[in-house]
């Protein structure tokens, strides 16, 4: 999954960030209201983390404008510890509170229970077709055969389950895997290399869903 940390303190984001990597979390990061609203305005995040406390604006108004856009699974974090902020910020639309300071792990635990509620009814595996997807366990099974895919496959193969019949760019793709780290590559032919052993994969286990390339655009996951 991919994380947005909206967090002024820039030591306990680093400590955030660290954390949730280490669970194979893709993550980036926003240190004040104008580039949390930037990057949420490009970019699809599966989770967002607000903190209240921002240098240059209020992280309940930037609340407010991030459900205008339509985004979803934002969890407040924030030491302000009032019951108005709290009845609030949930009021407006966040999906969970959890003031400071605050364990590590059960940040990671509100994070996933937030994105199977929102996301997948509650369950942690993904069916599309005969193909279950295990978020958790990060496994992929096809006719209940486990089907061998490295970090990079599963979460492409879980971003674009995610978004089937939606066309996706490698730009997108590349973006969604990697992260801000993405901005370091000069061309995403690493994306081809990626999706070309996921639909060899899929087409040996005799999977009922694909990823079909879009020519000059990019792919979409289609269900048949």
């Amino acid at each position: 999954m991919k994380i947005l940390i909206v967090e002024d303190d820039i030591s306990l984001c680093g400590i955030i960030r660290q954390s949730l990597e280490k669970e194979q979390f893709i993550v980036e990061a926003a240190h004040s209201y104008a580039s949390a609203a930037d990057k949420a305005a490009l970019y699809d995040y599966d989770c967002i983390l607000l903190d209240i406390m921002l240098p240059d604006g209020n992280g309940i108004d930037l609340l407010k404008h991030l459900k205008n856009e339509g985004k979803q699974n934002i969890i407040i974090i924030s030491a302000k510890n009032s019951i108005d902020d709290k009845i609030t910020g949930l009021n407006i639309g966040a999906d969970d509170y959890l003031p400071k300071p605050f364990h590590l792990a059960e940040l990671s635990a509100r994070i996933r229970s937030v994105v199977r509620r929102n996301n997948h009814s509650g369950s942690n595996v993904i069916v599309s077709g005969n193909i279950n997807l295990n978020i958790s366990e990060r496994t992929v099974c096809i006719d209940g055969k486990n089907i061998e895919l490295n970090r990079k496959e599963f979460d492409i193969l879980s971003f674009c389950i995610n978004r089937p019949n939606r066309m996706l760019t490698k730009e997108q793709l590349a973006e969604a895997v990697w992260g801000d780290n993405i901005d370091q590559t000069d061309n995403f032919d690493f994306i081809y290399a990626q999706i070309k052993n996921i639909r060899k994969k899929l087409i040996e286990a005799k999977a009922t869903s694909k990823i079909k390339a879009v020519y000059g655009l990019g792919y979409r996951f289609i269900i048949e």
